[in-house]
């Protein structure tokens, strides 16, 4: 059995869209997700968790199954309805609330700031495209550090290569554009840009706490040893991850990176083109960053592909469908003997423990990591309140197992938050993908421990993996 650090925090992971529901509640403004599901009319929002309402629930399971540490998002269009202008006391007294709920209870909280939900307002004015949105979204984080007194932990982003992919590479996410890597690649660097300067600001004014950013991180391997899969893993990789830990830990692109995005570039007829000013800005904020949050799911094993650009996105846990072949990179496929979820994402702890590695040794300013986001979507059987999910439980523990390994090794990994703490609204899967710790009935807004739950309160009990 491998142990864990006396401090570690053991966590659960949320945000907003996808528990609090009241959508159209307390003032909240409207964000492009709203009609874009409606017009798809697969599923709502609504009222997904009800963790607007049922927060003080959600928070005291916390503190009874000894998850200590609470990610959470705040949604903007909660504060500002327009992105900028009138602010909306209610929702500026309702984070207060959910805040307090937790410093009451001992749990930490973690604060992202945007997670998937620019307000509407700014989002049909081109989201992080447009650089006037760059400085609402500053102004914003600005009002927070200077309202939220209380919080200790903030996070810029969630996910900014997901925003920028699933936008304008898979069309998953509004507005939905398909192929555009001049879109990607501007909308990564426009988001890299805008956690510099927030951070610079949290500096400069010396608030207290800490600050950092989300990445979504998955390791890629090539396919085989040979020499165009590797070149294919290192294009992949280069426009996943290098790109953004550059970003973060450089403060600019190094060769190599400009090397892919060049060549990426060259395949789907697309350009892109940086600041200088922007690079000032970067590099100011690249030794200030408190932590990285690291959201990790699973692997990719990547091979050579000179065809034509072909996506599936396995949304409904049909196993084996997924589909991602994209010109200028190369081919994900799977690899015989490692096993998947059903949602086609691999089981690879290796991955994991590759990545902090990997971080420690290429980016050693990293300072520490928290792993912000990790767990298994799985299709939990409801018998009569109790719900044996042991699958999640193997996945959790080998997991964790290479978070132990990693730690041993020298990474600096503070705590692990499980994605997520209870059943929530999927983007693009709705409410048959679970994750949580706690069985979210959604038609009663009831709640339930899973199996998992038990497990994970033994193990931040003991700090021992069981």
């Amino acid at each position: 059995m491998r142990k864990l650090p006396e401090d570690f925090i053991f966590g659960g992971a949320t945000a907003a869209y996808q528990v609090e529901g009241a959508t159209k509640e307390g003032g909240k403004g409207a964000v492009a997700w709203d009609d874009f599901l409606e017009n798809q009319g697969r599923f709502s929002p609504d009222p997904a968790s009800d963790f607007y309402h049922q927060y003080p629930k959600d928070i005291e399971l916390c503190e009874k199954f000894g998850v200590n540490g609470l990610r959470i998002s705040i949604a903007w269009s909660r504060i500002f309805p327009e992105g900028v202008g009138y602010i909306n006391q209610e929702g500026i007294d309702y984070y207060h609330n959910v805040f307090k709920e937790c410093r009451e209870r001992n749990i930490k909280v973690f604060v992202t700031l945007h997670h998937f939900d620019t307000p509407k307002a700014l989002f049909d004015k081109g989201d992080f495209l447009n650089r006037e949105n760059v400085e609402a979204f500053v102004k914003y984080a600005e009002f927070c550090f200077e309202e939220f007194k209380e919080v200790e932990y903030w996070s810029t982003f969630n996910e900014i290569y997901p925003v920028a992919t699933n936008q304008y590479l898979l069309g998953v996410f509004p507005p939905g554009i398909k192929y555009d890597f001049t879109k990607i690649i501007q909308c990564l660097h426009n988001m890299m840009y805008a956690h510099a300067k927030t951070v610079n600001i949290f500096k400069d004014k010396k608030y207290k706490g800490e600050i950092g950013v989300v990445h979504s991180l998955e390791t890629k391997y090539p396919a085989s040893d040979s020499e165009e899969d590797r070149h294919a893993a290192f294009l992949d990789d280069a426009l996943s991850i290098r790109f953004l830990l550059d970003a973060t830990y450089l403060g600019y692109y190094s060769k190599e990176t400009l090397s892919a995005l060049d060549e990426i570039c060259k395949a789907n007829n697309a350009s892109y083109q940086f600041s200088e000013e922007d690079f000032e800005e970067m590099k100011k904020a690249s030794n200030r960053n408190d932590y990285l949050g690291i959201n990790h799911y699973h692997s990719h094993f990547v091979k050579a592909y000179n065809g034509e650009n072909m996506i599936h996105h396995n949304g409904t846990g049909d196993k084996g469908t997924s589909v991602y072949k994209v010109k200028g990179i190369g081919e994900r496929i799977y690899k015989e003997g490692i096993p998947r979820t059903d949602w086609d994402w691999l089981i690879y702890p290796e991955g994991m423990y590759d990545l902090l590695l990997r971080i420690q040794e290429d980016y050693p300013t990293y300072n520490k990591i928290y792993i912000t986001e990790n767990g298994m979507g799985y299709k939990d059987d409801f018998e009569d309140g109790i719900i044996m999910d042991s699958p999640r439980i193997d996945y959790l523990r080998l997991y964790l197992e290479a978070l132990s390994k990693a730690i041993d090794a020298g990474v600096n990994v503070k705590g692990y938050f499980l994605w997520s703490l209870m059943d929530l609204f999927s983007w693009t899967n709705g409410y048959n993908k679970r994750y949580g710790l706690f069985y979210v009935d959604f038609e009663t807004q009831k709640r339930y421990p899973k199996q998992s739950a038990y497990w994970y309160k033994m193990v931040s009990e003991t700090k021992t993996i069981i």
